[in-house]
C-alpha cells in the first residue's frame, strides 16, 4: 500500500513545473520532508509496539523448538547452514532475479511511460499505482491459495511462470499507443510479480526450517535489494541509449532463467509436515552438540528434529 501510495502522490505533490525550477524545488521538499515525517512517526511506533516474541508460539511448528534456541542462536551459523542449503540457495536467486526486476520495473516506469507517452506523468502514476494494488490482491489470493493447498513448489513455479509470461505481454504493448492497454497489462504484470512475493517467503521458510525465519527472509530481500540496484542500472542504461524495449527484453531473459531454477528446486516442507505430524505425534526438537555431524538435509542453527517426523517431498499439484 506504501508503493501504491508512492507511485500516486510524487506526481500530484511534485507537478511538471519546467519553468519555474524554483517552485519545483519547493515542492519536491515539501515530499521530501513529508516522507520524513511518515518515516519518524513509523519508527517511534515501531520502538514503542513491537515486541521480541508473541506471548505465544504462533503455530506447532514454532512450540516444539527448545525455549534456549534464541539464546544460543548464531547469526553466521545460520547463514552457513542455509548457503549449504541447495534448494535454498536456488530459491534465494530466482527471488532476486524477480523481485529485483519489479524493483526495476516500478523505479523506472515513469521513464519507461513517458518515452511511448509524452506529458503523461499523472497517467505514469496511476498506472505504477495499479501495478501495486493489482499486486496486493494477488498477494492476497496467492497467500490464501497457499494455505488452503499447501504447494509451496508448484504455486511458486506457477506464478513465476506467468510472471515472466505478463513481462512480455507488457513489453510487447507498450508501442500499441493505448494507454488504456497499458494500464491493464501493467495490471496483470503486478498482479503475479508482486503476488509472488510472499510466495517466495513462505517457501524459503518452509525447505529451511527450523532455521530462523528472519535470517532467511533477510537474505531473501538482500538479494533482492542487490538484483534491483543492478537491474536498474542496467535497464535504465539500455532504456535510455535504445528504448524500454530492450530493458524489458533484458529482464525478461532474467526472469525466463528464474523460472527454470525454481523448476530445479526440490520441495522439502519441513514446517508444515511438523505441524501436521503434531496431530499424530508428538515432534520435539533437540539440541544437538554439533549441527555439522547431522546429516546435510538436517543440519540447522543448533537444532535437530526427532527422526520420527517424516520430511515427504512436495511432488505433484
Amino acid at each position: 500500500l506504501g508503493t501504491a501510495i508512492g507511485f500516486l502522490l510524487p506526481p500530484v505533490l511534485v507537478p511538471n513545473t519546467p519553468e519555474d525550477p524554483e517552485l519545483t524545488g519547493h515542492n519536491i521538499s515539501i515530499m521530501f520532508y513529508g516522507t520524513a515525517a511518515v518515516s519518524t512517526g513509523l519508527f517511534i511506533l515501531t520502538v514503542i509496539v513491537i515486541k521480541d516474541r508473541p506471548p505465544l508460539p504462533p503455530s506447532q511448528a514454532q512450540a516444539v523448538l527448545p525455549g534456549s534456541l534464541l539464546e544460543d542462536y548464531s547469526y553466521r551459523r545460520s547463514i552457513i547452514n542455509l548457503i549449504k542449503n541447495k534448494a535454498f540457495v536456488l530459491l534465494l536467486i530466482s527471488y532476486g532475479i524477480l523481485t529485483g526486476s519489479f524493483y526495476s520495473v516500478s523505479t523506472l516506469l515513469n521513464e519507461i511511460i513517458i518515452k511511448h507517452f509524452k506529458g503523461q506523468e499523472l497517467n505514469a502514476g496511476r498506472i505504477g499505482l495499479t501495478l501495486v494494488v493489482a499486486g496486493m490482491v494477488g498477494s492476497i489470493l496467492c497467500g490464501l491459495w497457499l494455505d488452503y493447498t499447501k504447494t509451496y513448489r508448484t504455486t511458486t513455479l506457477i506464478v513465476y511462470l506467468l510472471s515472466f509470461l505478463g513481462m512480455l505481454v507488457f513489453t510487447f504493448t507498450l508501442d500499441q499507443k493505448n494507454i488504456y492497454l497499458v494500464f491493464f497489462t501493467a495490471g496483470v504484470l503486478g498482479f503475479f510479480m508482486t503476488g509472488y512475493l510472499p510466495l517466495g517467503f513462505e517457501f524459503g521458510v518452509e525447505i529451511t526450517y527450523p532455521e530462523s525465519e528472519g535470517t532467511s527472509s533477510g537474505l531473501l530481500n538482500a538479494f533482492a535489494q542487490i538484483f534491483g540496484i543492478i537491474f536498474t542500472l542496467i535497464q535504465g542504461r539500455l532504456t535510455r541509449d535504445f528504448n524500454p524495449f530492450a530493458g524489458n527484453i533484458f529482464l525478461s531473459a532474467w526472469i525466463f532463467l528464474g523460472v527454470v531454477l525454481t523448476a530445479l528446486i526440490k520441495s522439502e516442507l519441513k514446517r508444515h509436515n511438523v505441524n501436521m505430524a503434531t496431530g499424530s505425534k508428538n515432534p520435539q526438537a533437540l539440541p544437538t552438540e554439533c549441527p555439522g555431524d547431522a546429516p546435510a538435509e538436517d543440519k540447522t542453527n543448533g537444532v535437530q528434529l526427532e527422526p520420527s517426523v517424516s520430511f515427504s517431498r512436495e511432488t505433484s499439484l
